[in-house]
């Protein structure tokens, strides 16, 4: 072989080596990454079973069943968790959480075709013998400052287990509750009642006897919204009260129910909620009822002239009761389409039984004198429904797409008979009055929100019809002893009101900062009809209600916000009801059809502190227009004070909050909550200027101590001032207390209270003054304060958190119920 040959011969063999080697790696190579794409592995998400909740940083030990090969790994700050380069065999995992029970599972890798096998949502259970411990150490803040909105945790207040919603919300910054149980929000009543985020009547018309009626153990949390979003309806001069009953849980149930008694005034009262899922499937209830009974008071009114005087004295016996019921209901088509539901229905059923005694006096001589005795009935109704359908996209889940159905019926009806006697120049027969009211609402809406990666788009459009009316009659006694319709004192009322509303709202959050802002454009045609007398009133309004906060947030749960929102409140049924009360021959009251909607500017600043100790500060300045206010004006011909509601209410008001919380030990925890508002209001009455200006305050604070073996005491203290009215002063001064002792019977499941509330004032006399360069009048309406009552909670539920979920499924937060 010459030396070419042989030098081609061993080009040729390292070539053909090249080859061999490039080849072998690129088998190996292939085989490698086959078998790495075919090595399984596992993912999934630890859940808190009772809220729904990740739980942080969990730690789980993944072993082989057949040896002892094992992987560890802890859980993500959303629970999520993930093991790779699994082998195809049978594992043992076991999670072990703070607090929770341990839980182990068996995960088969051996016959699955999947590269990747999502266990879903793994749920853990409390361990409650961990927990005793930490419910000693921890105290977890009672409220959060939101964007638009403060968030009290009911169920991490200690007396939730025992008190009623509405002792509760003494302690919730903004709110206050006066001596006639009155709610007020920033010192005022123009606000909405929403349960679970949406509006319902079963509250608005009597809260306080409902919510009194209501166990705080049955609510999740309640919202106070001041800087309403664009989202919902801006009839809240004030704002917003959510009241969310429904609690997250996994598959199974929760519920509670709660008897008690009420004496000398009240009577027996009982109250539930429930919450209850299986698979997609999930309800959510509240329900309650009470009897009334009061024993009798006295009242008495003074009016003086520049010529006549008159004492009135009213003995008042009164008894009544309420029942109330409802649901939400959700049911998950699929992972993007969700069908939800609520139905709401209230009554109550009220009498009472008064005697009159009436004197009318000149320079010492008796001009009149008479008695009347009248028995009242007040019968109410209510029912909301709605039905919503929520659909998400393929493309990004949390798009999402909602279509919305309510309706809204409220039936009034009230009926006096009233029997004149002992009159001196009275010439009256005796008379029935009978009003009944109707209120008829549905509404159409359809919303959509698009959350990009910082930024929150919401956009929606509403339209709302309303019908009132009213039909009252005024029956006088004839010489036949038979009653014959007073044609000139009755009639026939109807008001509808057409509205349409479209909004837009975007929140952005960049680091410690969030912007949220939108607009709501409404249109509104209200018409009225007298049928009587054949008159029509018909008005169109235009309203552009924007809204602003910015928040500042900061270490350790402290956060600056500020907020400006425009709202509107349109006259109701029982403002434009122009039925003339004559239940009391020397006073007349009744509504105006003419009312236009009222509006208020609010701008507020605020600073929050949540943690050991928990502090509120708020500063709030908020004008109001077109004021819907009584103006009283005296009739000197027949002696008789005559009371209707106007438009021409101007209020201006200067209003801090400070709200504080503080656990001095794990066993003593105190709560303090001040309102102080300056408020200057003027308009006019008869023709006249009248302008008022008066400071306010509203006091609570309570203290709770926790004995052993399952004992709480609690007592509370309630200081209000008197509050303005343009023509003199309500709700006279008020100073209340209470104290209670709650026994837990069973380990987080039943507590017995006795309660003494104002076991030192048997009475209140509750004063409202009104001034005119023409008469002053005084009344002072008695009610019986001092009570005891006894009460009895339990707590119930079951969950099932073995089972597992493949996929997250959608959340409706408006409805409350969560598909898991």
């Amino acid at each position: 072989m010459d030396d070419y040959t042989h030098a081609t011969f061993g080009y040729k063999s390292k070539k053909m080596k090249a080859k061999f080697l490039f080849t072998l790696i690129l088998l190996i190579s292939i085989y490698v990454a086959k078998s790495q794409t075919l090595q399984p592995g596992i993912t999934g998400v630890i859940l808190d079973s009772i809220d729904n909740k990740p739980i942080e940083y969990a730690t789980l030990i993944l072993k082989e069943s057949k040896s002892d090969v094992a992987k560890s790994a802890i859980a993500k700050a959303d629970g999520a968790f993930t093991f790779t380069g699994l082998r195809p065999v049978e594992y043992l995992l076991t999670i072990v959480a703070q607090g929770f029970k341990t839980r182990n599972m068996r995960v088969d890798l051996a016959n699955t075709a999947k590269s990747v096998q999502d266990l879903g949502a793994l749920y853990m259970i409390i361990d409650v013998h961990q927990l005793k411990e930490v419910v000693v150490k921890e105290n977890k803040p009672l409220a959060k400052q939101e964007i638009d909105r403060i968030t009290y945790n009911i169920q991490a207040d200690p007396e939730s287990k025992s008190a009623n919603i509405l002792e509760i919300m003494r302690k919730v910054p903004l709110l206050s509750v006066d001596g006639d149980n009155t709610i007020r929000l920033k010192g005022n009543t123009n606000y909405k009642i929403f349960i679970n985020g949406k509006p319902s009547t079963i509250v608005n018309r009597n809260p306080q006897d409902i919510l009194r009626n209501m166990p705080a153990s049955g609510i999740d949390k309640l919202e106070v919204i001041t800087t309403v979003p664009a989202k919902y309806d801006a009839e809240a001069l004030d704002g917003i009260i959510n009241i969310i009953t429904t609690k997250k849980i996994s598959d199974g149930y929760l519920g509670n129910v709660n008897v008690s008694h009420r004496f000398p005034v009240g009577g027996p009262g009982m109250g539930g909620s429930f919450t209850f899922k299986d698979g997609k499937f999930g309800v959510s209830g509240f329900l309650g009822g009470s009897l009334f009974d009061s024993p009798p008071t006295t009242n008495l009114t003074k009016r003086y002239t520049s010529t006549t005087t008159l004492l009135q004295s009213t003995g008042v016996d009164a008894e009544g009761k309420n029942g109330y019921l409802g649901s939400d209901l959700s049911y998950e088509i699929d992972s993007l389409n969700l069908l939800s539901g609520q139905f709401n229905i209230g009554g109550n059923n009220n009498r009472n039984h008064s005697d009159l005694q009436s004197s009318l006096t000149s320079a010492a001589d008796l001009v009149q004198n008479y008695g009347l005795v009248s028995n009242n009935k007040l019968n109410g109704a209510n029912l909301d429904a709605s039905l919503n359908y929520q659909m998400g996209f393929k493309s990004d889940k949390n798009r999402q797409l909602t279509f919305s159905y309510r309706i809204l019926n409220t039936n009034n009806d009230r009926f006096g008979n009233f029997d004149v006697a002992d009159e001196v120049s009275y010439a009256s027969t005796d008379y029935n009055q009978k009003n009944d009211e109707r209120s008829l609402e549905q509404s159409f809406q359809v919303d959509y929100a698009h959350p990009f990666k910082k930024l929150t788009l919401e956009a929606g459009v509403k339209g709302t019809i309303r019908n009132n009316k009213s039909n009252f009659l005024y029956d006088t006694l004839g010489t036949n002893q038979e009653y014959v319709m007073n044609e000139a004192l009755s009639n026939k009322f109807r008001n509808t009101q057409d509205i349409i509303g479209v909004y837009n709202s975007y929140q952005y959050k960049m680091n410690d900062w969030g912007f949220k802002a939108g607009v709501r454009l409404e249109h509104a045609t209200i018409d009225a009809d007298f049928i009587a007398n054949h008159t029509q009133i018909k008005r169109s309004y235009f309203d552009y209600i924007p809204s602003v906060s910015v928040q500042k947030q900061f270490k350790n749960n402290t956060s600056l916000l500020f907020g400006y929102s425009r709202k509107i409140r349109r006259p109701e049924i029982q403002h434009l009801n122009p039925f003339v009360d004559r239940s009391n021959p020397n006073f007349e009251s009744s509504g105006n059809p003419n009312l236009r909607p009222a509006s208020s500017n609010s701008l507020e600043l605020s600073y929050s502190s949540f943690k050991k100790l928990s502090l509120y500060i708020r500063l709030n300045y908020d004008f109001y227009a077109k004021m819907v206010m009584p103006a009283q004006v005296y009739d000197a011909v027949n002696n008789i004070t005559k009371s209707t509601l106007e438009n021409s209410g101007r209020m201006r008001m200067v209003m801090s909050n400070v709200n504080v919380s503080y656990p001095i030990t794990s066993r003593w925890n105190v709560n303090a909550n001040l309102l102080t508002i300056y408020g200057q209001v003027d308009g006019m009455v008869n023709n006249t200027v009248v302008r008022n200006q008066r400071l306010m305050y509203y006091f609570s604070a309570s203290s709770s101590y926790r004995f052993d073996k399952g004992w709480r005491a609690t007592g509370s203290v309630n200081l209000n001032g008197a509050d303005i009215n343009l023509q003199g002063i309500e709700n006279s001064p008020y100073r209340g207390c209470g104290f209670s002792v709650t026994k837990e019977l069973m380990k987080d499941k039943c507590y017995f209270t006795a309660e003494a509330s104002n076991p030192f004032s048997k009475y209140r006399n509750n004063t409202g003054t009104t001034s005119a360069p023409t008469f002053y009048q005084e009344r002072t309406n008695q009610r019986y304060l001092r009570s005891f009552s006894a009460s009895l909670n339990y707590r119930f539920g079951g969950l099932k958190s073995s089972l597992k979920k493949s996929k997250k499924g959608i959340s409706n937060d408006d409805n409350g119920i969560s598909p898991y």
